[in-house]
């Protein structure tokens, strides 16, 4: 299979403020979902990401996708377990954002379970940027934009003036 760059939607598109459906294990033998996986890595590291989640791409799927220093990590279905009553503040910037910069209080340390491509279970701990990528690729799960939980937009405020108006 040959991975193939998706177009990325961006923050007036309906489709990224709606909850994702979560997979099931049969699913990963779909041979469209293998592509898409294969997809969501190739547009990441493309579009020059840390993270991507399915709903970036126009697919409501519980799959995200995040840069490592090990490599690309796949995670199907994830689901925080525990948030650190620690937080930390960050700029943060999002693909579906472009040019938009805010500041984003977020715990600290993170206990996160999902499944890998192949359907495997893992459990892992995650701190600092790790664990803030998770957060903000799940909340894109969610249906939540990074901008939901912005304290101050640092940059591209005139870009958002029609999503402050709600």
């Amino acid at each position: 299979m040959n991975a193939k760059l998706l177009p990325i939607k961006v923050f007036s598109c309906p489709t990224l403020r709606e909850p994702s459906r979560a997979l099931k294990s049969e699913e990963l033998q779909n041979e469209e979902i293998k592509q898409l996986l294969l997809d969501l890595e190739k547009t990441m590291i493309e579009k020059d990401g840390v993270g991507l989640a399915a709903p970036q791409v126009g697919h409501n799927i519980r799959v995200i996708v995040i840069n490592t220093i090990d490599g690309n990590l796949v995670l199907v279905n994830p689901k925080i377990l525990h948030r650190s009553w620690r937080q930390e503040i960050m700029e943060e910037g999002c693909l579906s954002l472009p040019e938009v910069f805010c500041i984003v209080k977020r715990s600290l340390k993170l206990k996160v379970s999902a499944w890998d491509r192949n359907g495997e279970n893992l459990k892992f701990s995650a701190e600092g940027y790790f664990a803030r990528i998770l957060q903000h690729e799940i909340d894109h799960l969610d249906g939540i934009l990074f901008i939901d939980k912005a304290t101050e937009i640092v940059e591209g405020a005139s870009l958002l003036k029609e999503h402050f108006k709600k």
